[in-house]
């Protein structure tokens, strides 16, 4: 079975039903129709991404992708 990809803005929409809407991790799993390892991993990336914690992997939020295009940049206040 080939491992499956997902693209930044699905991996930010499922992590958001989490921290947003307040899904359970097993809820937002049934809806998007992934496993809860992905799950879980992706909700921690977009906690700490909103934190203004630079990702180790592809970054779903904006600015981080400004931040890893241009470490220099800062958003504004």
């Amino acid at each position: 079975m080939a491992k499956r990809s997902f693209s930044t803005e699905f991996r930010h929409e499922a992590a958001a039903l989490v921290l947003d809407r307040h899904y359970s991790v097993t809820e937002a799993c049934t809806a998007m129709g992934v496993g809860p390892t992905a799950m879980r991993r992706w909700v921690e990336q977009l906690r700490l991404e909103r934190d203004g914690k630079t990702p180790k992997s592809k970054a779903m939020t904006p600015e981080q992708r400004n931040r890893s295009i241009n470490p220099t940049f800062e958003t504004a206040p």
